[in-house]
């Protein structure tokens, strides 16, 4: 019989329901019920539930901050093993190595403590998610485009295997973990009870410019943003913000849909921050913009306090998001709905610039193209459910064509399925869990029964469409040469 420092709930004792929920961040808690709740105490409780596991015959899946928008470690019949009383952080500070726990809040938490220290490490950009999920699917953190993915900055990790024993993955031992939790997300094989990440040196300036501009100059806004994204200083990040007008003071325009274009300079003083942001200044309708705040100083307890007001608790959240493929020519028409149409004031769309595309080192993540396209549906009516759903999987549908794939953490497989890894990165890591979990111990990703994995169902049906036709074609030339 095992016995924890921690505390198991099973399904139908009491406190299991609130422990089921009640780290779920999305108010649309998932219908879905592990059959045991390890709240694990330690390194030791994880792999006691691992083992106890194996012997129960239950899969096992892992919970680290509970941000995740479905609901990835709710699933049905498993033990979930609960990471979040374990949070442990430690600097060594001839290497720079921080270590952390995978519930510890890269914002709340890991931030605040490498500031007392001059360092930083580009966590995710809300503030509440605990970095095991957020670097297991790739981290796209704080200037994503210029300092890469923040699961690029993985040291180690240390591993609970499949058969309950610890290991520690780095590139001189067990390199193969290594490369699957950099981006494998709910599909690695393992639970990671400690990250070792490599840190820099704390910017020494941030600064911020914030335009804001009417839906009426959405295509002029958009083609001149096409023109200018590639050629930003790498220390920019570069969002474009579809939302309902977010400024109450400016009460003539409120709920009106706009187009935010929002830069932040990473860098040590104002002045080269100020040199980093002037592209944004060169939009040719900038006189006509409702907002404009050029370089302006802030700092990272400002802008997770921003990030904090976009993703409010007690919400109910869908999410999805793409990896745009096609130039502007087809993109900026094909975008305009999907801005023009958001379902009310709390709900935004989020453009993101990763030009120019960095070499993606050798890792499970490996999907990206120059735009990022993701969709926060926010509302607090349960009634609403079925109506902010079906516009987030139409709108989303409706654009697959111009699209290559999507990113894990902001995704949904169940309702709207795409790839997620190139293919070869994707046989490699079915490979891997073959060889390191052969009994299928943990938990994959959630998707609907039947439904292949990292597949562009629209691909598909174009393909079937276009042998379809050709075959028509043929049908139809050789019909006319016997008339």
């Amino acid at each position: 019989m095992s016995t924890f420092e921690g505390k198991i709930y099973w399904r139908g004792e009491y406190g299991y329901e609130e422990e089921r929920t009640g780290a779920v961040f999305n108010a649309r808690k998932p219908d879905r019920f592990p059959a045991a709740i390890l709240k694990a105490a330690g390194e030791n409780d994880v792999m006691a539930g691992v083992r106890l596991a194996r012997e129960r015959g239950l899969k096992v899946s892992v919970r680290s901050g509970g941000h995740s928008w479905v609901g990835w470690g709710l699933r049905d019949e498993a033990l979930l093993i609960d990471l979040s009383q374990i949070r442990e952080i430690s600097l060594d500070p001839d290497s720079m190595i921080v270590r952390a726990s995978p519930a510890v809040n890269g914002g709340a938490e890991l931030d605040p403590f490498l500031a007392r220290h001059g360092l930083f490490f580009p966590g995710g950009h809300c503030p509440g998610p605990g970095l095991g999920g957020f670097l297991l699917q790739g981290g796209m953190g704080w200037n994503c485009r210029g300092w890469g993915w923040a699961c690029e900055r993985i040291e180690a990790v240390d591993v609970v295997t499949a058969d309950g024993e610890p290991v520690r993955a780095d590139e001189n031992q067990n390199a193969d973990l290594l490369w699957a939790a950099r981006g494998a997300g709910p599909g690695f094989f393992g639970v990671v009870t400690r990250f070792h990440l490599r840190t820099m040196p704390r910017p020494g300036m941030i600064a911020q410019s914030t335009y804001v501009y009417p839906l009426d100059l959405y295509e002029e806004v958009m083609h001149w943003i096409y023109e200018v994204h590639t050629d930003l200083a790498p220390s920019v990040e570069l969002v474009v913000v579809g939302c309902r007008f977010p400024l109450p003071q400016e009460a003539r325009h409120q709920g009106d849909p706009v187009i935010v274009v929002d830069g932040v300079a990473f860098v040590d003083t104002l002045e080269e921050a100020t040199r980093a942001l002037s592209p944004l200044e060169t939009c040719p309708v900038v006189d006509r913009a409702l907002v404009q705040r050029s370089a302006r100083p802030t700092t990272m307890e400002a802008l997770r306090a921003i990030q904090r007001n976009q993703n409010p608790e007690g919400h109910r959240y869908a999410a999805d998001n793409a990896w745009l493929s096609a130039g502007p020519g087809d993109a900026v028409p094909a975008l305009r709905e999907l801005f023009a149409t958001i379902p009310n004031e709390k709900s935004f769309v989020l453009w993101f610039s990763m030009s120019p595309l960095r070499q993606i080192p050798d890792m499970a993540l490996s999907l990206q193209t120059d735009v990022y396209l993701a969709v926060y549906t926010i509302w607090e009516d349960e009634a609403d459910d079925e109506a902010c759903q079906r516009w987030l999987t139409s709108q989303m549908r409706r654009i697959e064509p111009i699209t290559a794939g999507l990113f894990l953490a902001d995704a949904d497989l169940v309702s709207r399925p795409a790839r997620f890894m190139a293919e070869d990165n994707w046989r490699r890591l079915q490979k891997l869990r073959t060889r390191y979990d052969p009994d299928g111990l943990f938990c994959s990703y959630l998707a609907a029964e039947d439904v292949p994995l990292n597949t562009n169902k629209w691909t598909i049906r174009s393909d079937r469409w276009s042998r379809h036709g050709s075959e028509k074609n043929e049908e139809a030339e050789s019909a006319n040469s016997e008339i």
